[in-house]
């Protein structure tokens, strides 16, 4: 959600320099830390050089004063002043600043190791290194001390200061880098802006293919693009040719419509008028039949259907559209007989497309079954994966071999007064709940199988 409306380019500065600067601060955490510690133990260092330089003063000098080397020392010694204190034998004090900071707890006696510790000179927190000798002076062999000692915030402001050249160094690098970022991701974009360009200069009916060279990254998406491009131009066509056709169908019952009203309008007598009225509600009939069987046709072409799928029984379906057929088929001669399992057979889908389908099967045998046409059956079965309907006849025939004759939108087999759809809609009812229509091969007549999956 964050990222809706953010453009690509925002996105991969974000994506690239976010961890970049969490790891940076981490980083310059963990540097600033090191050098606290780096800058403590060098100036513990410091001191005790200092200490040992200024003891060894104190022994060659007799106590009378410091070299110059040794003060140099002192004077330039890195992160601030260094003050110091020594005594003599017996605590006599040689040289330094007075009052230095007594060792914790008073106590002197830990040998000649030296001594770190923190206290307070003159209300200022300090480092302090006490260092204990034995030397000669005079001819007289004794302890001498040493006390060093330095601000801790000078230690401090050191550390600080090599954290700050760090930060900085880091920060000149985040924004080299977000530079660098920002102006690459736009440069590396830039076949995506052409490619962008390219197709807004297209015109709405430039429906081909994108042969511009891309970067491998994108090139699933004009494949994507150009698949898209082709399924639009397919579906343009045969919108098209839907509605050439449907017009083209519709033209001739429309024109009959019209020359039955006339005749109507202009028979000579009652009887011619009542003969001519049945004929004209007939082929008005027809005409909606035509109507909404393209309507139907349509509305299969779609991915769903605006119904959603529900689970209904399969042979009560079937008994209920043979029911409803049967005597228009028996009152014809035909002879019409069901066949159906005594068991409910549960399927999923559109009802009403359904049964449109099975009673085009229906309608298909009565209107291309020919003269000699005098039985139609209807099977209903299923088994562990699919459920069937079959319609058979022993009229005229068909073989598989004229499928694509029988199965084509607006196509005949042999001229009759069909509109050549009721196949074509049971084909793509069929299709679209997972099944298949099939020509059977029989003997005699014609026999056609409507499978659908089976939901047990």
């Amino acid at each position: 959600m964050i990222w809706r409306g953010t453009s690509l380019r925002t996105r991969l500065f974000a994506l690239i320099l976010t961890p970049l600067v969490l790891m940076a601060i981490l980083l310059g955490y963990w540097r600033y830390t090191t050098a606290q510690e780096t800058s403590e133990e060098l100036f513990d260092r410091t001191l005790l050089s200092a200490a040992l330089a200024i003891s060894r003063d104190v022994a060659i000098s007799d106590g009378d004063a410091l070299l110059p080397s040794t003060r140099d020392l002192i004077e330039d010694v890195s992160g601030g002043e260094v003050f110091y204190h020594a005594t003599g034998p017996g605590g006599i004090y040689i040289t330094g600043y007075a009052y230095p900071p007594a060792l914790p707890g008073g106590s002197a006696d830990e040998g000649y190791a030296p001594r770190f510790f923190e206290a307070t000179y003159r209300g200022e927190r300090v480092r302090v290194l006490s260092v204990t000798e034995r030397i000669t002076m005079d001819n007289l062999t004794a302890d001498a001390t040493v006390t060093v000692w330095q601000r801790l915030a000078d230690r401090q402001a050191f550390a600080i200061e090599l954290a700050i050249r760090l930060v900085a160094v880091m920060v000149a690098l985040l924004v080299t880098l977000a530079l660098v970022v920002w102006f690459g991701v736009e440069r590396g974009l830039r076949p995506l802006l052409d490619l962008q360009d390219a197709i807004s200069i297209r015109s709405p009916n430039d429906l081909s293919e994108i042969r511009r060279p891309v970067p491998v990254e994108v090139q699933g998406i004009v494949r994507t693009l150009n698949r898209l491009f082709g399924q639009v131009e397919e579906s343009i066509r045969a919108q098209q040719v839907f509605i050439s056709d449907a017009a083209h169908q519709l033209r001739n019952p429309a024109a009959a419509v019209q020359s039955m009203a006339e005749a109507v309008r202009d028979a000579p007598t009652m009887a011619d008028r009542d003969l001519r009225t049945a004929e004209l509600v007939n082929a008005a009939r027809a005409s909606a039949r035509v109507a909404d069987q393209l309507l139907s046709l349509e509305r299969l072409k779609q991915p769903v259907t605006q119904t959603a799928p529900v689970e209904y029984d399969l042979r009560a379906l079937v008994q209920e559209i043979c029911a409803d057929i049967g005597p228009s088929v028996l009152s014809r001669g035909i002879e019409f007989e069901l066949v159906a399992p005594d068991q409910a057979i549960p399927v999923c889908g559109d009802r009403f497309f359904v049964a449109e389908a099975i009673k085009n099967l229906i309608d298909n045998a009565l209107k291309h079954g020919g003269d000699g046409l005098s039985a139609i059956s209807v099977h209903c079965a299923c088994d562990e994966v699919a459920a069937r309907v079959t319609v058979a006849d022993d009229g005229k025939g068909l073989s598989p071999e004229q499928r694509d004759a029988a199965f084509g939108r607006f196509s005949q087999v042999e001229p009759s007064d069909g509109s050549g759809l009721g196949l074509a809609i049971a084909l793509s009812v069929a299709e679209h709940h997972g099944g298949s229509l099939v020509i059977d091969q029989v003997d005699k007549g014609a026999s056609l199988t409507l499978t659908m999956e089976y939901d047990p």
